[in-house]
């Protein structure tokens, strides 16, 4: 796992920089059935360009979350196949424990944070 791997990027100042974990099949469901607060959960893949533009950028996008989580989709199949991953890369919102779904929209962060906010007003379910 890492935390603010990225130090000052792009004039962005580090305090707008969220904490990023890297989950994998063994430990994303204890992880974040135990996080406080809001986790981005991102599942992206090696030859996937949105995906690397997404590991650049969203970091310090200020996006109101707590924490990116990165899951590679093609290290960890388990949790590719129950959360039905199809296309990278794919979004889900888990608040506090609770799984508020999968987040459809453009990596822009005013589409994000408009995704988010309807993805945190559904009823929260388990985790897949």
């Amino acid at each position: 796992m890492t935390a603010n791997s990225r130090c000052l990027e792009n004039g962005i100042a580090q305090d707008t920089i969220v904490p990023e974990l890297e989950l994998t099949d063994l430990d994303a469901d204890r992880s974040l059935l135990d996080l406080p607060g809001t986790s981005l959960v991102i599942f992206t893949g090696s030859g996937c360009a949105s995906c690397r533009w997404a590991r650049l950028h969203l970091p310090g996008a200020a996006l109101p979350v707590d924490r990116l989580c990165w899951i590679d989709a093609g290290n960890n199949g388990g949790l590719v196949q129950r959360y039905e991953v199809f296309h990278l890369p794919a979004l889900f919102v888990v608040r506090n424990g609770d799984f508020h779904g999968a987040l459809h929209a453009s990596l822009r962060r005013d589409d994000l944070i408009q995704a988010l906010d309807r993805a945190l007003a559904r009823p929260a379910e388990e985790l897949p």
